[in-house]
């Protein structure tokens, strides 16, 4: 078998999605094994204030985080290997994601920053390092993101079947991958907010790093007015392809959105709202593509949310919904997982990007490589 290793740190900060894979081909794809890592409550709180604030001495926080998050990618591959009874020699690369502090894809200066040395991973794990995805692809033109509509194509197309599927990721941003039956051309960009604005509220109001299986949401009562001035963002009417982050999408766009609201809500209510703005945001765009979807697949940390996962069904009737994991992988694991398909192209000299989902000028391949 040929291993590669991904590691996925996302915009939640729930953990580092640490997948071990075997792949021989771009269609022969195989998850051995998958872990969550946690990131300590210090690192994870530095990273959330570096990734939505401004401060006086932000380079050297970066420059901090940039060694702290290296080391523990490390120590995630480390402990993999040793889980599996594997050594450095057994894997052809790691394939690191880092974890994203800044994305602005339609400034002047389009840039994306994304943490976690791969010098310290290569030298910690002896073992070859691709990272830097994105910004090959903004130096294309593309907005350097979605990264992951590629794998969904090539893991999740159903051509042979004549059916149009959506493969839905809801980390802390939602995205979607739409791979019609009768056509070649994939479209994949973010629709917005997923877990994100759920989960700051929870850890400002609830002391809480999330609300399982929306039971606090289901506890609160959705204010429509608060819904549509929310939903009046630009980034909503914004045509494809285009990408956002927490950097935009953040606990301080929500308290600004209540400031102008100018009426009182319930700490409950406000939560409820949140979750009906990422289900709605979600819906508006499937509804706009064509050919119409029959099936949406979901993966990422909203499918454990119920009462989301509840919201888009209502929604959708005619549409089959469903987790990744009934067509064969576990919904935690898929950007992991996709991270190490990209190390493998990336390896192998294979172009990953799909101008059609990036709005990139061609096809380029992604990442800068750091030898073991």
């Amino acid at each position: 078998m040929t291993y590669f290793i991904g590691l996925m740190s996302g915009t939640s900060l729930d953990g580092i999605d640490t997948a071990l894979c075997s792949i021989e081909s771009p269609h022969e794809f195989s998850l051995l094994d998958a872990e969550t890592y946690p990131i300590p409550s210090p690192l994870k709180t530095h990273l959330l204030a570096l990734s939505q604030e401004q401060h006086p001495d932000e380079l050297n926080r970066y420059a901090e985080l940039d060694v702290q998050m290296g080391r523990l990618f490390s120590d995630c591959c480390l402990h993999i290997l040793k889980k599996n009874n594997l050594n450095s020699n057994d894997i052809q690369a790691i394939g690191s994601h880092g974890q994203t502090l800044r994305h602005y894809p339609d400034s002047q200066y389009p840039t994306t920053l994304q943490i976690g040395d791969p010098n310290i991973i290569a030298h910690n794990t002896s073992i070859t390092t691709i990272a830097d995805f994105r910004r090959r692809d903004m130096a294309a033109g593309g907005q350097g993101a979605p990264l992951v509509p590629p794998f969904h194509q090539a893991l999740f197309s159903a051509r042979d079947l004549n059916i149009n599927r959506v493969v839905l990721n809801i980390g802390g941003i939602s995205n979607l991958t739409f791979l019609p039956a009768t056509e070649d051309t994939v479209i994949g960009y973010d629709t917005g907010p997923g877990n994100g604005l759920m989960d700051d509220w929870c850890v400002k109001h609830f002391d809480c790093a999330y609300d399982a299986s929306g039971k606090l949401a289901s506890q609160g009562v959705v204010h429509q007015e608060f819904l549509s001035l929310l939903l009046t963002d630009p980034f909503f009417s914004q045509a494809s392809p285009k990408s956002t982050g927490r950097e935009y999408f953040s606990y301080q766009w929500v308290n600004d959105n209540l400031k102008q609201y100018d009426k009182k809500i319930k700490d409950k209510d406000v939560l409820a709202t949140l979750l009906e703005l990422t289900a709605l945001s979600i819906l508006c765009e499937i509804k706009k593509l064509k050919p119409k979807v029959n099936e949406v697949i979901v993966c990422g940390g909203g499918v454990q949310n119920d009462l989301l996962m509840a919201r888009l069904k209502k929604q959708m009737p005619g549409i089959k919904v469903a987790s990744t994991e009934a067509y064969g992988l576990h919904p935690d694991w898929v950007e992991a997982s996709a991270f190490a398909w990209l190390a493998y192209q990336t390896l192998n000299g294979l172009t990953s990007n799909l101008p059609s989902v990036t709005g990139a000028r061609k096809e380029v391949i992604l990442g800068a490589i750091w030898p073991a």
